[in-house]
């Protein structure tokens, strides 16, 4: 995001065409399917970084520069999500990364609810997985359009029609593939442009650390220099004609169709082609209906929304960060906005674009843009800032926790940074906080919807907040949401306990189903009412 002139200066007219350049869209897929290897493939090709890194290190490789976290360089995971943002072809990408492990879905959740479009990375040999097809409800439930990427072609893997009947069936969407792979999977050669004809061929570089050679044959020649392979190729991309699987603009932004690229993120293979698609059919920023569902318009002054409260990422700075989706008119670092959840002014003195451990000053961002606002104690995931009029952008929906744990300070004389680092990781949204006059608040119940949330906590408690503590697991697997009035009752039940959220939800926690389906038969008048992701 360069500096530039105020606000005053951009014309309604400047701030629709800056929005129409802009490209936001995040990378969903399931654990290791190359989705950290494909992002920085991406900054690579885009000229964004020097040299790529993968999750899973190799000799001569670094560890991925968008995952920072110790424990996500330990494992090969990403657990936080980053922002990324590159100029290639006169367009402005912002990249958003986000975690691959299906226990942080809440996260990948908020992350989506600020782009406009998805990348679907699915790996030629496991196809369709569990993550990957719940992170593509969601993107169906928000109507995100999927640009679908087969990835790992250089290893053995599915058939690649066979890999297209299964998107089809299991996905409801047609795919509509833009390339088709020259040689099977594990003889990754290139790739036929189904719209020229034309025959892209790849040169495996030392490792795919820098950008693979790329070269482009006519039809005719492409069948002299591979022959057999060729004709194979050919023959099933005319299969597709014949079933009509070929791209739509409008069918694709309506979510009935998904274009499909084959690659090689490792390799980066088919890498170029795919910020090229994304160029040409990617949805820009349009305007974001509020709460009302009534659409802010790009050129309207200054609005956004926060998806995302993140702490501790460098040790070096020990603030606090609000990542902002710029929704409308022009951000400028130092202007004066207002919280609307507050009605109270909100200073934007240090605004940054954050990747990894690598900061950058914000001068001004456009609709579209994703700015950190710094030291941002006073927002909350999905809070709406604006200036001049008023709008208020829909709430992000909390997900329903499904493993519970008490946890304790092992040392009572650091019980302030204990403290310090529950409510730290509560406003985050790391950790769902739950409290009863029963625990008290020396042994707040923290609520997961998946058991890695816990050791995340623990070590972030123990390293950043210098708060060494214990977790006791609880008998609990389900939670509904209740009323003041039905909770005397409930708390005669067996296996049954109130707690309080720190947003002032009542949760009745369950052992299991039975148990809850017991409850509702004894008492059918109390509330108990699923939390569901809307």
């Amino acid at each position: 995001m360069n500096s530039g002139p105020s606000s005053s200066s951009h014309t309604p007219a400047a701030v629709r065409g800056q929005a129409k350049r802009r490209r936001t869209f995040a990378v969903i897929s399931h654990p290791d399917s190359g989705k950290s290897t494909l992002t920085e493939a991406l900054a690579l090709h885009a000229r964004a970084i020097g040299t790529a890194g993968a999750t899973h290190s190799k000799a001569g490789r670094r560890s991925t520069v968008s995952d920072w976290m110790s424990m996500e360089q330990e494992r090969g995971i990403s657990i936080t999500s980053a922002a990324l943002q590159f100029e290639y072809d006169d367009v402005v990408f912002n990249l958003l990364d986000t975690p691959g492990h299906a226990d942080f879905s809440e996260d990948t959740y908020r992350v989506l609810s600020a782009v406009d479009s998805a990348v679907m990375l699915v790996d030629a040999a496991k196809g369709l997985e569990v993550q990957t097809m719940k992170l593509f409800e969601v993107c169906k439930h928000r109507g995100i359009p999927i640009v679908t990427v087969i990835n790992k072609w250089d290893r053995a893997g599915h058939e690649p029609l066979a890999l297209m009947d299964e998107i089809h069936e299991r996905t409801g969407m047609l795919p509509t593939p833009l390339t088709w792979p020259v040689g099977q999977s594990g003889d990754f050669r290139g790739v036929l442009d189904r719209l020229t004809g034309e025959y892209t061929k790849y040169t495996r570089d030392s490792g795919g650390a820098s950008i693979a050679g790329e070269e482009t044959f006519a039809p005719e020649a492409a069948q002299q220099l591979e022959g057999e392979t060729w004709t194979t190729a050919v023959d099933e991309a005319e299969l597709l004609e014949l079933e009509e699987q070929d791209h739509d603009q409008e069918a694709y932004l309506a979510g009935r169709t998904t274009p499909v690229l084959f690659a090689s993120a490792v390799l980066n293979f088919g890498v170029h082609k795919l910020l090229d698609t994304l160029v040409a059919i990617a949805p820009a920023a349009e305007p974001r209906p509020d709460v009302n569902e009534e659409p802010r318009p790009v050129d309207a002054p200054f609005s956004g929304f926060v998806f995302k409260v993140q702490a501790g990422m460098d040790s070096n700075h020990r603030d606090r960060l609000a990542y902002v989706r710029v929704c409308s008119g022009v951000f400028e670092r130092g202007m004066v906005v207002t919280h609307a959840n507050t009605g109270k002014p909100f200073a934007t003195k240090y605004a940054q674009q954050v990747f990894g451990r690598d900061r950058e000053a914000v001068d001004e961002a456009f609709p579209g843009d994703v700015v950190g606002l710094v030291n941002a104690s006073a927002l909350g995931v999905g809070d709406s800032l604006y200036l001049d009029r008023k709008v208020v952008f829909p709430g992000i929906p909390t997900f329903s926790p499904e493993h519970f744990m008490v946890i304790r300070a092992k040392d009572s004389s650091k019980y302030k940074q204990f403290r310090k680092g529950i409510e730290q990781l509560d406003h985050e949204g790391v950790i769902q906080v739950l409290r009863s006059d029963l625990r008290g608040d020396q042994a707040p119940v923290l609520g997961a919807v998946g058991p890695m949330q816990f050791e995340v906590a623990e070590d972030r408690m123990v390293n950043e907040f210098n708060a060494p503590c214990e977790l006791e697991r609880l008998n609990f697997s389900i939670a509904r949401r209740t009323v003041r009035d039905s909770v005397p009752t409930l708390s005669r039940e067996r296996n049954v306990e109130v707690l309080s959220r720190s947003d002032g939800e009542l949760l009745a926690l369950f052992s299991d189903r039975w148990r809850l389906q017991g409850v509702e038969r004894a008492h059918p008048d109390v509330v108990l009412e699923p939390l569901v992701v809307s």
